[in-house]
């Protein structure tokens, strides 16, 4: 995107220029973001020229009209993502949920988060901000179906959030989905065969 690259784990070296580390962190030239919300607002209101598609990608973050609003759902699913992903690195430490008050707190808010966000769901067709593609609608149905692919202890009752499942569904056959699937993942993948099927190191220790 005109010479916009993002760096996947930021290292000490790029500590001058990414103070946090964190993850991602956006290059465009010289400027440099870090914060998934930040980069995102940046990216859409940069570079407002991109590929026609059904529903169209929303044109900022949030609406002037419902700034308020959005911006609650926008930190509600970053903090839900954030819940899933603490779980999910502290997994792999073998820290797991059911065996640490921390993780067991994050596992606790993810039905609550869900419960809510089910309730700004206008029906089954929407997204967060209906007639479009939100930011909001990405970065959920990615962290979805990031916990989704890790055996990381976490599972959806689904049939409790049927406008957020149905969000979910339309994502996985959105073009720009399709092409950037999430795969199954635990420690010992080493890659994927056709798709997606995970290779592991040890034949013997597969899983899923």
């Amino acid at each position: 995107m005109f010479g916009t690259k993002f760096r996947a784990a930021p290292s000490r070296d790029d500590s001058d220029r990414s103070p946090t580390m964190q993850v991602p962190t956006l290059w465009d030239g010289d400027f440099v973001l870090w914060d998934s919300g930040l980069i995102a607002e940046y990216l859409l209101t940069t570079y407002p020229r991109r590929p026609a598609a059904a529903p169209p990608l929303a044109a900022n973050v949030w609406r002037p009209s419902f700034a308020l609003r959005d911006k609650l759902v926008s930190t509600s699913v970053q903090t839900l993502v954030a819940s899933i992903t603490t779980i999910s690195q502290l997994t792999w430490t073998g820290v797991c949920v059911g065996g640490n008050a921390h993780l067991d707190r994050c596992a606790e808010r993810l039905p609550s988060l869900l419960a809510w966000l089910e309730a700004q769901l206008p029906d089954n067709g929407s997204g967060f901000i209906p007639g479009t593609l939100a930011v909001q609608d990405i970065f959920f149905v990615s962290g979805i179906r990031f916990a989704e692919a890790r055996p990381i202890g976490v599972e959806f009752a689904w049939s409790r959030y049927p406008r957020l499942m149905a969000l979910t569904a339309r994502l996985d056959q959105r073009p720009s989905f399709m092409a950037n699937p999430i795969w199954w993942w635990d420690p010992e993948v080493i890659g994927y065969g056709p798709g997606g099927s995970p290779l592991y190191d040890d034949a013997g220790s597969g899983a899923n």
